[in-house]
Order: structure tokens, then C-alpha cells, then sequence
């Protein structure tokens, strides 16, 4: 019965000797080997399951060695997460490190995000390939202090499925930070999939050493995205990561009026456009409506949306950012909100964001750039 094979002279339904219920099950009644299953150890050999248990924590050791070696040359290391999807933390993440890097610091953004990697589009970098050097494997660049890595990159197919268990999620991530040579970095933003899952845990844990920031999550005012956040902020207390704040993304649909369409609705659903003869009635009768922002709530706030739940979870509120059609086009064509002036109404609120972190984490950083 050597490596828990079944014996030849076994019952017809043998569970098999290494099972918990070897010896016990009716199966084995009346089987001239019961008493010895019965009283067999079961499972591998406890020696080599220690001598495992030493090699993997070898492992371990010399990889948070080599981590810790590559994270030496970054300053600050911030998690972007969110306890839903959808919720615009990518784009977040995206325009964070656009802010940061037109404030002349050296800027990183890793996607750990291995299943839906959005970041590549979102930073107009789709279709570019990692390259390696006696140094590591080289991020792609936006810009000279803008340097990004992805999964992304690296598949042959962009419609192609991430189908990837745990452990090699984990495998990835770990390469991402001990293979990646970013040289000297002012920040490494980390954007995160969604929820609190494996790679959540993993990049805490090989990063955790070397000195994380903190977690910023973003939400969207209703409930049902809320109930979510809770648990990421429970989380980022039990992992003993600081939350440095959250923001409100999505924070009521805000346009300028004459960008609006005005549509007359029949009775059977069809509708009517009548956008050209409103904008030129405006312009005749009312032209001081042109320059109004118009605003609506998309999500229902009635119970205190984002701001309340920092109050009663003690974590910062960093703020609101509408949802503003221009940042949506920004981010669907790789661009910062904050060029071109296009984003006249979601780029301020981001802006204010970042000022805000950057003044209660980072002075020391604000001095060298004033």
C-alpha cells in the first residue's frame, strides 16, 4: 500500500488508504485490510511537508530581498482600489499619474489589475511590447517621467482572456515588482482590481516591507457601491495599510448646456431631435444660458454618498468628481484630463484632489516644486 495506492485484494468501492475515512466506510467491511487502513497515518509524510514549508520560505525570503532591492529607488507607493467595478478607479489612477508627472515628478503606474488590464488603453499605449535589459524588463513610457506596466503589454491578443488562478496571478505581480526597473521614482501608483482578493493580498505583502503609503478608493455615491467600500476600507485596517482618502467619482452628470441634446419623445418611445432649434432659440432669446453648467444626479445620494461614510468609518473624504462626458473621451483616447482644457468641469475637481493629498502626505515634495 506504498504512496496510498489501493491494495489489489481491496473491496470493490476501496476509498483508497490515504482517505480520512480508510477502514470506516461500509466499503471497507469485511476487507482483510480495514484494521490496517484504519490505523494508518493519512496525508504526505510530515517530514517532507516541513522540508517544503523550508524551501518555500527560502523562496520567499530571496524574492522580498530582490523586491525590496527594486522598491530602494521609489520614494512613495500608493494603492488605488475599489471595493466594486465600474466605479472609474482606472481612470482615477490614470489621471492621478498625469497629475503627478506635469508636476515634473518621476511617475510609475503599475497595473495589477491581470484579468482586466485597462490601463495601456487608458495612457494610449495599446499595441506597445515590454523590452529587457541587463537592468530588467523597461515600463513603456508616456512621457520621460511617466513610465507604465501592464499585463497588458504582454498579451499577443487584446480580445485574449486572462483565465489564471491565484498562485500565478501572484507569480506575475511578484515578477512586476522585482523585474521591473524603474530607476528613480518619485511615486509608484498601483492600480488594483476591484474587491479584496489574491492580488490585493500579495502586493500588501511584498510591498508591505518596503514602506506603503496608503490606499486612496474610489467609489460612486449610491449604497450598493458604498457597502462595497466598507469593506475595502476594513480591509486596508486589517492588513494595516492607511487609507489617505476617498473620492467620490461620478458625483452627478455635469455639462455645459449647449452640449446637451434636446429630444421630444412620441408616445410609441421613437424621439425627435430638436437640439439645432433650441441652441438657436438660446441664442436669440436667453444667450447668457449658453455659459450654464448643467448638472444632474445619475446615482441616488440621498444617503449622504461618500462623504458620510468617512465620517463614520474615520478615514478621509478627499472629494467629488462629476461625471463629465470630456474625461470619459479623455481616458477612452489615452490623454490627461488636464491638457487641452477640454475638461473644464472634472479637471479642477481632480486637480483639487491632488492638491489636497499633496499637501496633508507629500509637503516635503510640494516644497522642491515651489
Amino acid at each position: 500500500m506504498e504512496n496510498g495506492e489501493i491494495p489489489e485484494n481491496a473491496n470493490e468501492h476501496c476509498p483508497g488508504p490515504q482517505s480520512e475515512s480508510a477502514g470506516k466506510s461500509d466499503a471497507c467491511q469485511g476487507c482483510p485490510n480495514q484494521e490496517v487502513c484504519a490505523t494508518a497515518p493519512k496525508g504526505p509524510d510530515p517530514a517532507y511537508e516541513a522540508l517544503l514549508e523550508k524551501i518555500a520560505a527560502v523562496v520567499d525570503v530571496t524574492n522580498l530581498v530582490a523586491i525590496a532591492e527594486r522598491m530602494a529607488t521609489v520614494k512613495h507607493k500608493i494603492l488605488v482600489l475599489s471595493g466594486k467595478g465600474g466605479v472609474g478607479k482606472s481612470t482615477f489612477s490614470a489621471q492621478l499619474s498625469f497629475a503627478l508627472a506635469a508636476k515634473d515628478f518621476q511617475v510609475g503606474l503599475l497595473d495589477i489589475d491581470i484579468c482586466g488590464p485597462s490601463i495601456p488603453k487608458m495612457l494610449g499605449l495599446e499595441g506597445q511590447d515590454i523590452h529587457q535589459s541587463n537592468l530588467g524588463w523597461s515600463p513603456v513610457y508616456v512621457e520621460s517621467n511617466l513610465g507604465v506596466m501592464s499585463i497588458g503589454f504582454m498579451l499577443p491578443n487584446p480580445d485574449e482572456a486572462v483565465i489564471w488562478r491565484g498562485p500565478r496571478k501572484n507569480g506575475l505581480i511578484k515578477q512586476f515588482l522585482k523585474d521591473v526597473y524603474w530607476g528613480e521614482l518619485d511615486f509608484l501608483v498601483v492600480d488594483a482590481p476591484p474587491g479584496t482578493s489574491d492580488e490585493h493580498i500579495s502586493i500588501v505583502q511584498f510591498l508591505q516591507a518596503t514602506g506603503i503609503d496608503g490606499a486612496i478608493i474610489v467609489t460612486t455615491p449610491q449604497q450598493v457601491s458604498l457597502i462595497d467600500v466598507r469593506k475595502e476600507v476594513s480591509f486596508c485596517k486589517k492588513v494595516g495599510v492607511p487609507v489617505l482618502g476617498v473620492v467620490e467619482n461620478m458625483s452627478g452628470l455635469c455639462q455645459p448646456l449647449k452640449d446637451f441634446r434636446f429630444l421630444r419623445m412620441t408616445e410609441n418611445g421613437e424621439h425627435t431631435d430638436l437640439t439645432e432649434k433650441v441652441i438657436e432659440y438660446m441664442k436669440e432669446k436667453a444667450p447668457e444660458m449658453l455659459d450654464l453648467i448643467a448638472a444632474s444626479e445619475i446615482f441616488d445620494s440621498s444617503g449622504g454618498g461618500a462623504a458620510k461614510m468617512c465620517t463614520e468609518m474615520g478615514v478621509p473624504f478627499l472629494g467629488k468628481v462629476p461625471l463629465d462626458p470630456q474625461l470619459c473621451k479623455a481616458a477612452e483616447e489615452g490623454k490627461s484630463c488636464f491638457s487641452e482644457q477640454k475638461c473644464s468641469i472634472s479637471a479642477p475637481a481632480l486637480k483639487s484632489i491632488v492638491e489636497k493629498l499633496m499637501a496633508k502626505y507629500w509637503c516635503k515634495e510640494m516644497s522642491v516644486e515651489q
